[in-house]
């Protein structure tokens, strides 16, 4: 009687392991085989990190195999299960790989293809037909779409993570992290005596180092002594936390009325404000967006305040970037000054402050929450409603959208765009030439790292797409790309995303967005937050005064009053550190241990795509040597594959 070999893999992380039974069926080309119980005398079978093999004999030729069943059943209590893989070693010394990498929970049964990739039209046989489409049933009635916030993208419908199917929840081990991340901050800062002092303000600039000095860091160390300079709040619009928002300005806006005499001695080249313009050397930053925003209101005892500024800068002869001119508010007006270099020392700075703090806003709320988070998160839902898990473009895209789901969930439970094309967007902004403007790290790295997904993308896509007309008529790619475009982004136009892929190059394109957007783009925006905003005047969360309407007025007293508080300023210290902070477990960019493909052409384009990476790492890190501020969030050895934190 035939006889084959079955490997069975279990689960590193926490509680991965059951006590359960464990039951296995084939089912092949020409017949089904009976269920058989894994279990072996005397031994603790599926252990966590076990792989174990068990031998099994059938009555009859079962021809190719084509799906493993496998049914879980409650031996005492219910015990969660997170099988990897199964292996077969069949009667002809084959063997196939039916990849799994999923909770098995409660008293249930799942069904696993072989690691091969396929599209819809691959599959000619009822049976592995019938499979598709009941995957994708019952999967999107697990991932529902739902309004957490009007305008928003739509997200998960889970009130809170618990609320989440099992697939996508933390790992045990992740979930304690998350927990423990932000109590840790408060330990390892020593912060926690000042943690009840809201309403208690810092005597002087001086004051916040003893919230400060206990992490030593050189970004951050750097930033607290020279954070009042010209030249540091220029440098931070090119490689700080945020450095999406400057482009190049073309036109001065009526609603800045600035003029060559205001800022002449700002300028260096003998030109005239409106020359340098054309020379294209002035920059805008434009914080329109808070117009009309209100503050919030999460302390009813401290009034906050925001402010909408437009910040003009200047690339001096030695091609660094310099704020020459700051308006607070988008209308002109006697009590709406435009503030200048050449003011008094605390007006100045004071304008700065107010530059800063509306950019941290704009920094949390849009580049990193709602252009990596939420809209990562959009592609994830989509992913599993409409793409089935023997889909290429599933295997492809599902490493990317890790743990995505959760964290925004947690986020959602407990804190609370643009089409993301890098090259494209940089070229918009007027900042893509490196000649002259030789010091955007983000701009330079961020291509590199674009590239490398994009050359990936590209070999994957060619792989399982002949031609245009093949993605044009994959229906399942069709409805992810839809889901995304109806549901994820609301029919949005503006949002840039298209309702269909009709080519090769549009689908390479589309995934090097996601891919680009859950790793390399949030790095870029999250892991650089205790370097940049750990120290308070430079990044205030909260300001308690409202803007000055006047100059000559400020003074050191009004400045400090106006930062946050001793209790305000510890929660942010120890929020930015906590999100700053990469877990022990993480997956970087490149790395795939889960084998959700199996084809040896894809595994060694991944072993390209990882060489490539490792060529970038080398090339920042030789950059890197001996600069003062080293710009590595863009590191592939840093990127991890998705957002997660």
């Amino acid at each position: 009687m035939p006889s084959y070999t079955v490997t069975v893999a279990t689960g590193s992380q926490w509680f991965a392991g059951t006590d359960d039974y464990i039951y296995l069926s084939l089912v092949g080309s020409s017949g089904c085989s009976e269920k058989h119980l894994l279990d072996k005398a005397f031994y603790n079978d599926f252990e966590r990190g076990a792989v174990d093999s068990y031998d099994i004999t059938v009555d009859e030729e079962l021809g190719e195999i084509q799906l493993v069943k496998i049914e879980k059943r409650k031996y005492w209590l219910h015990d969660d299960w997170y099988l990897k893989y199964v292996t077969l070693k069949t009667p002809h010394g084959d063997y196939v790989e039916f990849p799994c990498y999923r909770w098995i929970t409660g008293d249930s049964e799942i069904m696993l293809r072989d690691g091969r990739a396929k599209l819809a039209r691959d599959d000619q046989i009822h049976i592995l037909k019938q499979h598709r489409r009941k995957e994708l049933e019952t999967r999107q009635k697990q991932y529902r779409w739902m309004e957490w916030n009007p305008g928003f993208p739509l997200s998960i419908d889970a009130k809170c993570h618990k609320d989440l199917p099992r697939d996508i929840q933390f790992d045990s081990e992740k979930g304690v992290d998350f927990v423990l991340n932000y109590s840790k901050a408060m330990e390892n800062l020593f912060i926690n005596r000042f943690m009840h002092m809201f309403q208690s303000s810092w005597h002087d600039f001086a004051d916040f180092e003893k919230i400060f000095v206990k992490i030593s860091n050189t970004i951050s160390e750097h930033v607290m002594k020279h954070w009042q300079e010209d030249l540091m709040f220029g440098y931070q619009f090119l490689n700080g936390c945020n450095p999406v928002l400057i482009r190049r300005c073309t036109q001065l806006p009526p609603k800045l009325p600035v003029t060559t005499d205001m800022v002449e001695c700002s300028l260096e080249r003998q030109l005239t404000l409106e020359q340098e313009v054309q020379e294209g050397n002035i920059f805008i930053v434009d914080y329109e967006l808070l117009d009309g925003i209100d503050a919030n209101k999460t302390d009813p005892c401290t009034r906050q305040f925001l402010a909408a500024p437009i910040c003009l800068l200047y690339k001096n002869l030695a091609n660094k970037i310099v704020p020459i001119a700051i308006q607070l508010s988008q209308t002109p007006g006697e009590d709406n000054p435009i503030f200048l270099p050449s003011d008094a020392k605390y007006d100045w700075l004071l304008a700065k402050i107010w530059v800063r703090s509306s950019d941290f806003h704009v920094h949390q709320t849009i580049t990193h929450l709602l252009r990596t988070h939420l809209v990562s998160e959009v592609f994830g839902i989509a992913m599993y409603r409409q793409l089935p898990a023997v889909h290429p473009i599933f295997k492809l895209l599902v490493a990317h959208v890790r743990f995505t789901i959760a964290i925004n969930t947690k986020a959602r439970e407990q804190l609370i765009c643009e089409y993301g094309l890098f090259d494209k967007a940089i070229r918009a902004r007027g900042m893509d030439s490196a000649e002259d403007i030789p010091y955007y790290f983000y701009r330079d790295d961020g291509l590199r790292v674009w590239e490398a997904i994009r050359s990936f993308v590209a070999e994957v896509v060619d792989l399982y797409y002949e031609s245009d007309q093949v993605v044009a008529e994959d229906a399942e790619l069709q409805a992810f790309t839809k889901d995304v475009y109806v549901y994820g982004m609301r029919g949005s136009k503006a949002s840039g995303f298209p309702k269909a892929l009709r080519s090769c190059e549009q689908l390479t394109e589309y995934l090097t967005v996601i891919i680009f957007t859950a790793s390399a783009q949030h790095a870029a925006v999250n892991f650089g937050q205790y370097d940049w905003c750990s120290w308070i005047p430079n990044a205030p969360p909260t300001m308690r005064a409202p803007p000055p309407t006047a100059k000559g007025m400020v003074t050191i007293e009004q400045i400090v009053e106006t930062l946050p508080d001793r209790g305000r300023s510890c929660w942010h210290l120890g929020a930015v550190w906590a999100l700053s902070q990469v877990q022990e477990n993480e997956l970087f960019l490149g790395m795939y241990p889960e084998e959700h493909f199996i084809e040896k052409p894809v595994k060694e384009a991944m072993a390209r795509f990882r060489k490539n990476l490792e060529a970038i790492v080398s090339v920042i890190t030789e950059r890197n040597k001996n600069k003062k501020l080293p710009y590595y969030y863009l590191s592939p050895d840093r990127i991890p594959n998705s957002v997660a934190i």
